[in-house]
């Protein structure tokens, strides 16, 4: 089975972040590690964020982890989170309205969760590190 994780950057609030993604998905870190953890002849280039994150990963399914860390050499460059969004899909409307408001605390809700008219539940928020999701919850047609 082929499956694809999300991995975000960030610039210097990694940890933060991923704090709160931890409570917002009611799960525990599988890893994380920080640039000063890497072996001393790796690390030459990373020397200014030696207590950034390196590495995380928070499995939030079976299937999902989300990954991330810091690299403000990204940020330099101009790298911004707004052309992609994160698509979360629940098999309960419940965990949809939960994961929505726990995802929108000082972000900023583009579309409440609402029906619409292709037959899902939906909403999209960006969080407060700037990430966008889209959550929806599609009852299943008898």
């Amino acid at each position: 089975m082929t499956t694809v994780n999300p991995y975000l950057y960030f610039n210097g609030n990694c940890e933060e972040a991923f704090i709160f993604y931890k409570s917002v998905f009611n799960s525990q870190f599988k890893y994380i590690g920080r640039y000063k953890d890497a072996p001393q002849t790796d690390r030459g280039i990373f020397s200014d964020q030696d207590n950034k994150i390196m590495h995380v990963s928070l499995p939030i399914s079976a299937e999902t982890t989300l990954m991330g860390s810091d690299n403000a050499a990204l940020f330099k460059q101009g790298v911004g989170t707004n052309n992609f969004s994160l698509a979360l899909n629940t098999s309960k409307k419940e965990e949809a309205d939960r994961l929505f408001q726990d995802l929108s605390v000082g972000g900023e809700i583009k579309l409440p969760m609402n029906e619409t008219f292709w037959g899902s539940y939906y909403g999209i928020v960006t969080d407060k590190f700037g990430i966008n999701w889209k959550i929806s919850f599609e009852p299943t047609i008898s």
